[in-house]
């Protein structure tokens, strides 16, 4: 299935560029924090341009992922990103990966295949028709407001969870317009998706988003914030699957094995972020030396 190799592709890409953007950051110095200046220093490093390079690459994976397939089906699949992530890390920055990354792994790749396998995600169609953006834009913004609300009245780790499921709806909302806007492609080719008003929605939303997750990585721990965001963007992008593009999911008893992939999948989001690569401390072996 396209939609799913190309899905893999964007959360390896993405995966690899946190790393390879994570090594460059490494060699700067910290009198470089919050000046333009980093900028320069970031430019001339070979890894940090690859790294820009892979987040283009993914955004055209995921381009492709969404307009190929059902949107409950490609974004759930990015679950495997934070995995990745921590191995590729362990690998180039060559650390030895902690017993409970694989276990983290492992978790999380079961409840992925578990909740795949018996949801099967399927159907709908490729763009949104007539005004059901409008109720839908309407919900997402009260849902955003009360969860921002609710984080500036709290802080540490609530304040973290809490915008850590606001940024996962942005995501989320960024990932639907994307596939409405690539819709657009059917319709009336390269120009219908230019003068698309979801194209241009589409990155709003995602720079909200960044916005949302840097405050929520801010305000608290890894490992309140990543569950949030890792279920949060997989449960919502398959509820506007669902309501937007008329996708369907299997009910019924269906729903047992469903709720064991969720929590797999939180157990296995929770053990990773507790991980020294995830908070990235992890340090290499230290070489002997030799006094000559």
């Amino acid at each position: 299935m396209i939609s799913v190799l190309f899905a893999i592709l964007t959360a390896l890409s993405n995966g690899a560029a946190s790393v390879l953007q994570r090594r460059a950051a490494l060699a700067v110095p910290d009198t470089q924090t919050m000046r333009l200046s980093l900028i320069g220093h970031l430019l001339r490093q070979k890894v940090w341009l690859a790294g820009i390079g892979l987040v283009i690459v993914a955004a055209v994976c995921q381009a492709v992922a969404l307009a190929t397939g059902p949107i409950s089906v490609v974004q759930p699949i990015f679950v495997i990103e934070l995995p990745a992530t921590l191995l590729l890390a362990g690998f180039v920055m060559r650390v030895r990966v902690p017993r409970g990354v694989w276990y983290g792994v492992a978790a999380v790749t079961v409840g992925l295949a578990l909740g795949m396998a018996s949801a099967a995600p399927g159907g709908g169609s490729t763009s949104v028709h007539g005004a059901v953006w409008v109720p839908a834009l309407i919900v997402t913004g009260i849902f955003e407001a009360a969860l921002i609300t609710g984080a500036m009245s709290t802080r540490g780790n609530p304040r973290a969870a809490l915008l850590g499921l606001a940024a996962a709806c942005g995501y989320s909302l960024t990932a639907a317009l994307m596939k409405d806007a690539m819709g657009r492609l059917d319709d009336g080719g390269v120009t219908a998706l230019m003068t698309s008003w979801q194209l241009y929605a589409t990155a709003a939303a995602g720079v909200g988003a960044l916005f949302l997750l840097q405050n929520a990585l801010q305000a608290g721990t890894l490992v309140a914030v990543q569950p949030m965001l890792t279920l949060g963007d997989a449960l919502i992008s398959i509820l506007y699957g669902v309501t937007l593009f008329g996708e369907e999911l299997r009910t019924g008893w269906w729903l047992l094995p469903e709720l064991v992939a969720l929590f797999l999948i939180a157990l296995g989001c929770i053990e990773l972020a507790r991980s020294p690569l995830a908070s990235g401390h992890a340090a290499p072996p230290r070489r002997s030396t030799r006094v000559t």
